[in-house]
């Protein structure tokens, strides 16, 4: 949705793809077309196939995968896609290793950039030889997942081994990491790299709210300015080789006032709608990049805007957020100059209907029950 106002407003005419009718940025006033192709989920050769006949029969001047599953898709075939138009992302080999969380952390250990203590398990046996030794609770991360699926806090040894053995089953050798303290705050460090590595754009963020209120998606963020965390995300980007947009995420640690990293999101990120608010419009420029244009360098935006994801990311963080009584003023506060929406607009209000009605796929789209069920596990 944000990719395409941030286009349209430029003037670009912009097609939206999606495997369901429903799709929020096809109901936007700036989408000139929308097709609805093959799930890449459940039928990932037809969505390839139709992909090549879709860039083959019409002329585009970029192709934006925004998902996870689509982008991983498009980047196996990343040669064939390039020959019928600009795709501005990295090889299948370079994605896969940012997707793993164990290479991206071992990776940034060794240009010296902190990580929570973190053990890496190759033999389920492992477990026996230091459950009892960890300060609980811990956290189990998936070595590749999305979000917080897959995700788990054991509070004593017990609860490390079931836990641990349950997400094994779904996501093989899970990391075990030590729990930094919730109440610091995240951090997301965002960039455009163009094919020779070089920064074409950045933009910093803060995390104010979250779903699950345990670590999740950012309901609420604000710009800011943090040139230890912005540096730190290059320096592992340049590192990994990137290419193409990505987020950095880090969170402070409390304990020693360190920011310490999480992960990478190798892709357009949820928040994009606050850097695109606060002046860095990372698919235009993308857009001046598929064109050959030589532009400075955009690292300067308002400081403290904020962008909220209301449907139904913040509604489910206030229903859930058990200090949800301290909150009140602020999460009824529709009204804050300062304040963006990701999908809410008076002059673009389509998509906010869409939004809602998505909620009746749930009873027709076998790819949305699967994706919410995998979600579940």
């Amino acid at each position: 949705m944000a990719a395409v106002r941030a286009l349209g407003r430029k003037g670009i005419r912009v097609t939206v793809g999606e495997s369901s009718g429903l799709a929020t940025a096809a109901f936007s006033k700036y989408c000139h077309r929308a097709v609805v192709y093959p799930s890449p989920h459940n039928r990932p050769s037809e969505f390839l196939d139709f992909l090549f006949g879709e860039l083959s029969h019409r002329t585009y001047q970029m192709l934006l995968p925004m998902e996870d599953e689509t982008l991983g898709l498009i980047s196996q075939h990343h040669s064939e896609f390039s020959r019928l138009t600009y795709l501005p992302i990295v090889s299948f080999d370079k994605l896969q290793f940012a997707r793993r969380k164990d290479k991206v952390l071992q990776t940034a250990e060794k240009l010296g950039i902190p990580i929570p203590r973190t053990w890496y398990v190759d033999d389920i046996s492992q477990l026996d030889a230091f459950k009892d030794r960890l300060s609980y609770p811990v956290v189990i991360k998936p070595q590749m997942s999305s979000g917080a699926v897959g995700i788990s806090y054991p509070k004593n040894p017990g609860d490390l081994i079931s836990q641990y053995l349950s997400i094994h089953r779904h996501f093989p050798y899970p990391l075990i990491q030590e729990l930094i303290p919730r109440e610091g705050p995240g951090y997301g460090a965002s960039f455009l790299l163009d094919e020779k590595g070089e920064v074409r754009a950045s933009f910093v963020h803060k995390r104010l709210r979250e779903y699950p209120v345990t670590g999740g998606a950012s309901t609420l963020r604000e710009s800011v300015r943090h040139d230890d965390i912005r540096d730190m995300a290059r320096a592992l980007l340049n590192a990994l080789d990137w290419y193409g947009v990505a987020m950095v995420e880090f969170k402070v640690d409390l304990r020693d006032g360190i920011p310490k990293l999480m992960e990478v999101n190798p892709r357009f990120w949820g928040s994009l709608s606050l850097a695109i608010e606060a002046g860095v419009n990372f698919p235009y420029l993308m857009y001046r990049m598929s064109r050959g244009e030589n532009f400075k360098p955009v690292d300067h935006y308002q400081i403290g805007k904020r962008c909220r994801w209301l449907l139904p990311g913040d509604i489910l963080h206030f229903l859930h957020n058990p200090r949800r009584a301290k909150h009140w003023s602020q999460f009824f506060n529709f009204w804050d100059r300062n304040m963006a929406y990701d999908i809410l607009s008076r002059k673009d209000p389509l998509p906010a209907l869409a939004r809602i009605l998505t909620l009746l796929a749930l009873i027709y789209d076998p790819d949305l029950k699967q994706r919410l069920k995998s979600r579940k596990t």
